[in-house]
């Protein structure tokens, strides 16, 4: 089947030229469509109290997202409750890290954070078994985070701080895609949902990470494209080999399982200058994005006194 359409299930990139989704634009001809098919809601402050957790308890937080960070700190404020400046922040990657500068002055706090997979900090956490962690987490009974927790014997205590909701997928007609793209259990659902009959139709399936591909096959549905491969790290570049008629690879442990190698644990240098802590996320985005367009700006102004000289070069 020759692919033209594919339909993938996560929100379009904020940069889609840098993205590998682009490649597939340009070079194959693939018309791409982006749509998140699940919906993230907050778990109410009175449902959370009847948990019995109360946050200043605990020593330390696991984020695994940056959606566990936005409702952690959104429940420490419904709930008007505060934390020790000495409370330690252990992240899955550095980019989540980074995204504490949300909500807290970095610098001044302690923050621990693994090199790409969950496993790495699982690696970490196993470093710092006297701390009583706290997991803000969806309300889902067991995850693949949940597993590899249990699987270290950490001590930890999950929090249910949101939910995920599946989102009405009917406005889609299956028949118009090739291939539909999906990362996650909670996708999967989704779309078994809004199309019970979706294995009798004919449209591929690509799935990312072995925790989707299990939902696939618990709901019989075949797996056509599975990725990350050592080949295709990405979901680009797995659907790419399939294109280019290369042979589907071996899938590797993905982000959220345990894999056999050492992390040092990584904290946030001390003597780093800190940047300017925003509370507010719409003020923090509209920064970013008054930043790139500064960026930009100078670029061109470059851009133009190069033109200027080499104008003028050339007149003499």
């Amino acid at each position: 089947m020759k692919i033209k359409k594919i339909l993938i299930s996560q929100p379009a990139p904020a940069e889609l030229e840098k993205s590998p989704y682009r490649n597939l634009i340009n070079k194959h001809g693939v018309d791409i469509t982006f749509f998140k098919f699940f919906e993230v809601v907050g778990i109410s402050a009175t449902e959370f109290r009847k948990t019995r957790i109360h946050i200043a308890d605990y020593t330390a937080v696991i984020f695994n997202s940056k959606n566990s960070i936005d409702h952690f700190f959104r429940m420490l404020k419904e709930l008007r409750e505060t934390v020790s400046e000495d409370m330690k922040y252990f992240c899955s990657t550095e980019a989540i890290a980074l995204y504490l500068q949300n909500y807290i002055q970095y610098r001044k706090r302690k923050v621990f954070f693994g090199n790409q997979y969950f496993s790495d900090l699982v690696e970490i956490l196993g470093k710092h078994r006297d701390e009583k962690y706290l997991f803000p987490c969806s309300d889902e009974k067991h995850t693949e985070y949940t597993k590899a927790l249990d699987k270290a014997k950490l001590k930890y205590t999950k929090a249910p701080m949101y939910t995920s909701k599946p989102k009405d997928l009917t406005k889609f007609n299956l028949e118009d895609f090739d291939v539909v793209a999906l990362f996650s259990p909670i996708g999967v659902r989704s779309l078994v949902k809004s199309f019970p009959d979706v294995k009798e139709r004919n449209v591929m399936i690509a799935a990312f990470g072995t925790s989707t591909h299990a939902a696939l096959k618990e709901q019989g549905i075949k797996l056509s494209i599975a990725a990350p491969t050592k080949s295709a790290p990405s979901m680009a570049m797995a659907i790419e080999n399939h294109i280019m008629g290369k042979a589907q690879e071996h899938v590797i442990a993905s982000k959220n399982e345990p894999v056999r190698h050492t992390t040092k644990a990584t904290t946030a240098p001390a003597h780093k200058k800190s940047k300017p802590v925003i509370a507010n996320k719409e003020v923090y985005k509209q920064r970013m994005e008054e930043k790139k367009a500064q960026a930009a700006a100078r670029r061109a102004a470059r851009a133009a006194e190069k033109a200027k000289i080499e104008a003028e070069t050339k007149k003499k």
